[in-house]
């Protein structure tokens, strides 16, 4: 349970939205009710703690033309912590999580250039000897994932703001692009003037920087600017991947229908690997345990009704890795 005030304003006040001026901390500490200087050092705290995994831009891979995929390894228990090091040593490798399933290794690939996913799962299979299932998303329907803090300090998850429609970029990252992205995919600087840092390390005036984040905004190429809470830490021990076989003529119209429930963080359709893997439809579903977990999976059972040809519920057990995308090397 979360017990300080600020904390608790914090998570539930900048997930999302920080803003994108030259000093964005206090713009953010006015709405928050705090000083410049307690946000900055109640931010650098959270993140000591691991109450957040990072704090800055989130980056979309894909709206710039890399690549991304969610994969899968069966691992010999013997060999899963030598596994585990060689995975996430790849930079490309951006979350891993061990899950209750045959299939007990998962983690997302993001990479710079799309072609370059096959080249990292194929190194992967080298190096660990071990084959790789790949599951790229085929059609999202929901994407996104907020937490909740009562007064109390008590978690859940929250609705999301609406989609935005994003307007089509002419031309992919350029250099001072790149040179942003690589700066600030590892989390923005705590500091007063976290941008003007950024410009005078990339050596371009500070209305550069500002100018692109929100052209990246636009475009997609963030997603959000913000706090990252760990909802491990924060109360939300639940964490099941439902995965369903249902009929593959219904499934963007159940993938939709699925999606408009507020408690659903993720959606996708993802590929089948029969006969050792019969499900193309997602469902990321988080609860205070796993019997919460549970009863929102009965819901969404109880919503595909006959055209629920069987699903699993896979639970992380481990966060092994937590980095958020490292789409650009720096």
């Amino acid at each position: 349970m979360i017990e300080s005030p600020l904390t608790i304003k914090i998570i539930n006040g900048l997930q999302n939205g920080f803003p994108i001026a030259p000093h964005p901390f206090a713009e953010a500490a006015t709405r928050l009710d705090t000083t410049e200087e307690q946000l900055i050092a109640a931010i650098h705290k959270m993140l000591e703690a691991k109450l957040l995994t990072r704090f800055g831009p989130f980056f979309n891979a894909e709206r710039m033309g890399g690549g991304l995929t969610l994969a899968a390894l069966r691992v010999p228990v013997d060999d899963y912590d030598a596994v585990c090091t060689l995975v996430n040593q790849q930079p490309e490798v951006a979350h891993n999580y061990a899950r209750e399933h045959e299939l007990n290794m998962w983690f997302v690939v993001a990479t710079e250039h799309a072609h370059e996913v096959a080249i990292v799962l194929a190194r992967i299979e080298s190096l660990t000897g071990l084959a790789v299932f790949n599951l790229p998303k085929l059609e999202e329907y929901r994407l996104g994932f907020q937490v909740h803090l009562d007064e109390n300090g008590n978690v859940d998850t929250c609705p999301l703001p609406p989609e935005k429609k994003f307007t089509t970029p002419p031309t992919p990252p350029d250099p001072v692009d790149r040179g942003i992205i690589a700066t600030l995919q590892t989390g923005i600087p705590l500091t007063p003037t976290p941008y003007q840092q950024v410009a005078d390390q990339l050596g371009v005036p500070e209305n550069v920087i500002l100018s692109r984040l929100n052209r990246m905004l636009e475009y997609g190429w963030v997603r959000r600017i913000g706090a990252a809470p760990d909802h491990y830490r924060l109360g939300l021990k639940g964490n099941g991947m439902s995965v369903w076989n249902v009929p593959d003529a219904a499934v963007s119209r159940l993938g939709r229908q699925i999606a408009d429930l507020d408690f659903i963080t993720h959606c996708y359709r993802r590929p089948r690997h029969p006969p050792e893997w019969l499900y193309n439809l997602f469902v990321m579903v988080h609860g205070s345990s796993r019997e919460v977990v549970a009863g929102k999976t009965a819901q969404l059972a109880e919503l595909l009704g006959e055209d629920n040809h069987g699903h699993l519920v896979l639970h992380s057990t481990r966060i092994l890795k937590k980095t958020g995308l490292r789409i650009i090397g720096s």
